[in-house]
């Protein structure tokens, strides 16, 4: 008896294909878990880095300050101690200052006093004459020159600068002139330059007699520009 075997076919499911993707997913996902941890570690590790540098940075940075705040300190200190022990030469030197500036005044006295010895024995009281000039109260004429003849003869040529305008403008009086004439009656012409507000040219020609007695004359020229509506130039008695 013959048989036949017909084929037999067994239907296993394809387990293995699907385990095969199961297993490259599984593959997949612990790649990219790893990575991820890979990168945060990397992440961890950079920080601490950046920080530690940072911390390290700082440290140099405040190292040189806290040394320049010791260095000022110390400098403050030694400036202390050297101004301390300067004091007593500092000490010194004020007396020395005071005792010149005292020397200076008592020199200066003694200059004027000797002025005023070497006038009475160049000019004395029998034969001495002093001239004053003086600007009207108020009046704005600019004085640049004042010009003075005693018996025809120039005395005194005198011009004045920019202070010494504005002191006389201020009330100062300035003598101008100081000699010996005999006694008896004499001849003074006075030549004034100037200019007035307007910007003009200003000059004056003035005659006077005065009379020198045995005491000391002193004279006073008062100086006015037309502007006044007094006498340009007017002549009293000290």
């Amino acid at each position: 008896m013959n048989r036949t075997l017909a084929p037999v076919y067994c239907c296993w499911p394809p387990q293995s294909a699907q385990y095969s993707v199961m297993s490259e997913t599984t593959v997949y996902e612990l790649r990219g878990s790893t990575e991820m941890k890979n990168r945060a570690h990397l992440s961890v590790v950079s920080a601490l880095v950046l920080a530690l540098s940072f911390v390290a940075l700082s440290g140099l940075h405040a190292a040189p300050l806290q040394g320049n705040k010791i260095a000022e300190r110390t400098d403050s200190k030694k400036t202390e101690q050297k101004s301390a022990a300067a004091t007593p030469d500092q000490r010194q030197m004020r007396d020395l200052d005071e005792q010149v500036q005292q020397t200076k005044s008592d020199v200066l006295s003694i200059s004027a006093e000797l002025n005023q010895l070497e006038e009475k024995l160049l000019y004395p009281s029998g034969t001495q004459v002093a001239i004053f000039v003086a600007l009207a109260k108020g009046d704005e004429l600019r004085l640049d020159a004042v010009r003075l003849q005693i018996d025809g003869q120039l005395v005194a040529h005198y011009i004045y600068s920019a202070k010494e305008l504005e002191a006389l403008r201020k009330g100062g009086v300035q003598r101008i002139y100081v000699g010996n004439v005999a006694t008896g009656d004499h001849k003074l012409n006075v030549l004034v330059d100037g200019k007035l507000k307007s910007g003009s040219d200003f000059n004056r020609t003035e005659h006077f007699t005065f009379h020198k007695e045995v005491k000391p004359k002193l004279v006073e020229l008062t100086v006015a520009g037309p502007d006044a509506g007094s006498t340009p130039i007017t002549l009293g008695e000290l």
